[in-house]
């Protein structure tokens, strides 16, 4: 990949804008820009604009918009039956919003047989700073009090972009995915993007589509505020 950091534009302070978007590159897919910073108003400016950033440690910060899109619409969530059941056991709680550094903490912890990770110490703290401002949110599942499963992402106007995710129990992550997604429809979200699609996904209904068509759910949900508090309703899903 570093030979490519060459072919992409650099952006070299806060004030340099993303270039177009139907610039990224094919190979590697979706791979826009390099360069900038992590404030809240470059990444919401990415994010609003299709982008997101994800590099690993020792590289500059990548900004990519790959097509197609992963996405999961509200209300076309795929629960199988034995998931269903498990999610009628009463051994876990759902929080959003309860504990959102532990979560991103969390899911910047190694998967078993990788030996790092992209969520570095820097990104932490960004999204850190994007949850203080309430644009940042985090889904839990807790058993027996403790912390096992999770994700974490970004809510603007009708839309969610869906960052990362983390299990220490069997199921958790799953739990906390099915659970905000239901919660998300209710409050009319219209759409989740997943950015990268993978079998886990595809088996609870997410879905691709081109980067034309994400590009037209940005433009009609992400200046239609919704008008609740970022609380799962227990009772209501």
């Amino acid at each position: 990949m570093a030979a490519s950091f060459f072919m992409l534009p650099w952006l070299q302070d806060s004030n340099d804008p993303f270039p177009p978007i139907d610039q990224a590159l094919e190979d590697p897919n979706g791979l826009l820009a390099a360069g900038g910073d992590l404030t809240p108003e470059r990444l919401v400016s990415a994010y609003r604009m299709g982008i997101f950033p994800w590099y690993s440690p020792g590289e500059p910060i990548l900004w990519w918009s790959p097509s197609p899109r992963c996405v999961i619409t509200p209300g076309e969530l795929h629960v199988s039956r034995s998931m269903r059941k498990r999610l009628k056991k009463d051994d876990y709680t759902v929080k959003f919003d309860n504990n959102f550094a532990d979560v991103i903490a969390a899911c910047a912890e190694p998967r078993k047989g990788e030996d790092g990770t992209w969520i570095t110490h820097d990104i932490q703290n960004a999204y850190n700073h994007l949850h203080q401002l309430g644009i940042a949110h985090s889904v839990e599942v807790y058993m027996d009090g403790e912390l096992v499963g999770g994700l974490y992402g970004l809510a603007i106007g009708k839309l969610f972009f869906g960052e990362s995710m983390f299990s220490r129990k069997r199921d958790a992550s799953k739990i906390a995915l099915i659970k905000m997604v239901e919660q998300l429809e209710k409050w009319g979200y219209a759409l989740i993007d997943c950015q990268v699609s993978n079998e886990h996904l595809f088996s609870l209904g997410a879905y691709e589509i081109p980067r034309e068509s994400f590009q037209s759910y940005l433009d009609e949900y992400l200046d239609q505020p919704l008008n609740h508090s970022w609380q799962f309703e227990q009772n209501g899903v």
